[in-house]
């Protein structure tokens, strides 16, 4: 994919709303046709794509990112299309819309392979990356989702609760209902809600929800349902984590749910992180990046 060499906005005062505040990150943007992505970055050394989930953006991982840098890997954090600050022409999403956009900022910074943490909806895009080009993933650290090879079974219906409404979605409704005991450990503060929800003064930002998860969360749900994920062989090195307070995939549903995975992965551990729920890296972000600089290590 051709993609522009990106222009570095070090002050950050170009953005409407104005992003959250973060020291230490640069506001980078790559763009494509019709597509302007932001992308935030910090420290330097071996790349760490960071794929956020939803309702999130790049700002879901200001206290994760610094704990790389500090260990000498460059944080590449970008706003996934329909979320954040990324801005599209065209409001259409497909199965691997995002997904595009991971290899336009990867290509575009000339980044030929990287390491991933990813989250909730973030994992899409890591496993597809993972699956259908692992050349450019070097390991990976998937967070509060199932492996994409799981077998599917009653107890993971819970995990489908939010959907409909999702689906249902419309403008100006807000998705700050997200933020709710049921995810959470940690209830956030009035500050972290309000920069999550920032993006939500953009409208495109909003009619973009139902948008998103009938165009590419249902299709990659059925996806995972009808274990398209299984016929292939995982190849990167995958760490699944998860939040011990996280009821749906709870360590008894996550171990039973992947019980072949010597079978449908080269190397797959799992961990579970004590005091934390669905939103692992703001519940715990120091045990989220000690994970990942370990497995980083141990993978090669």
């Amino acid at each position: 994919m051709d993609a522009s060499t990106p222009r570095l906005d070090p002050t950050a005062k170009a953005w409407s709303p104005p992003l959250p505040e973060a020291p230490g990150f640069e506001h980078l943007v790559v763009e494509t046709p019709g597509v302007r992505r932001h992308v935030a970055t910090m420290g330097a050394g071996e790349p760490v794509l960071l794929l956020h989930g939803f309702p999130g953006h790049w700002w879901q991982w200001h206290a994760i990112a610094p704990l790389l840098a500090e260990h000498g890997y460059r944080a590449i954090c970008p706003d996934l299309r329909g979320s954040g600050w990324t801005e599209s022409d065209d409001p259409a999403f497909h199965r691997e819309t995002q997904l595009s956009d991971v290899l336009a900022v990867l290509d575009g910074m000339g980044i030929e392979r990287a390491h991933v943490i990813a989250h909730d909806m973030g994992a899409i895009s890591a496993m597809q990356l993972s699956y259908g080009r692992p050349h450019r993933v070097r390991a990976v650290v998937q967070l509060a989702v199932p492996p994409g090879f799981m077998e599917f079974s009653p107890r993971l219906i819970p995990a489908f609760r939010h959907l409909p409404k999702l689906l249902l979605h419309r403008p100006p409704a807000s998705v700050g209902y997200l933020f709710n005991p049921a995810y959470q450990y940690r209830p956030f503060t009035e500050d972290e809600t309000a920069a999550y929800l920032a993006p939500e003064q953009r409208p495109e930002v909003l009619a973009s929800v139902h948008r998103m998860y009938r165009g590419m969360v249902v299709p990659v749900s059925m996806q995972l349902m009808r274990g398209d994920f299984k016929r292939v062989r995982l190849q990167p090195p995958t760490l699944f984590v998860f939040g011990r307070e996280d009821s749906t995939f709870s360590e008894d549903v996550v171990r039973t749910i992947s019980r072949n995975h010597e079978r449908r992965a080269a190397r797959a551990e799992f961990a579970f992180v004590e005091k934390a729920s669905h939103f692992i890296p703001e519940d715990a972000p120091t045990a989220v990046a000690e994970l990942a600089l370990d497995w980083f290590r141990r993978a090669g």
